[in-house]
């Protein structure tokens, strides 16, 4: 009896700041969703473009034929989810286009050319609140008179 091969999937995750992304990339019709939500409907208008970025190098490169993403994104404020969306969905499609490596090495040197953080998280966090100040930097005032 020969064996059925399972639908591949794929899942990613992506961070920023405090903001956690998961994106689900599965054989589909094309539809991306953000927390249930078709992306193409997503406000502010440079929030959708910025998280629509890998998706159009990946259809300029034809690897994003009938794929559908789902994304479940939490923590954070609107731009930092929406860096995290973009990192998940980049990563999710370099390994579901992957090759005999197990990594699409073409549509992955175009991200990085693109943008370094399309595949990398950024590391950058908000720096602790400091005694005799109200934040990070700000200090009370002083006066000597």
């Amino acid at each position: 009896m020969a064996k059925k091969k399972a639908p591949k999937v794929v899942n990613s995750s992506g961070k920023r700041k405090t903001a956690i992304a998961r994106a689900t990339v599965k054989a589909g019709k094309g539809r991306v969703r953000v927390n249930g939500k078709p992306i193409h409907i997503m406000e502010p208008t440079l929030a959708r473009r910025k998280a629509l970025e890998p998706i159009k190098i990946a259809e300029a490169m034809n690897r994003f034929d009938r794929v559908d993403i789902a994304v479940d994104v939490k923590g954070g404020g609107q731009m930092g989810q929406v860096d995290a969306i973009r990192t998940a969905i980049a990563r999710g499609l370099v390994h579901y286009n992957d090759g005999a490596e197990g990594e699409d090495e073409e549509l992955r040197d175009m991200y990085l050319d693109f943008d370094r953080t399309l595949l990398v998280n950024d590391p950058r966090r908000k720096e602790p609140k400091h005694q005799m100040g109200r934040g990070a930097r700000k200090k009370w005032q002083k006066s000597y008179r």
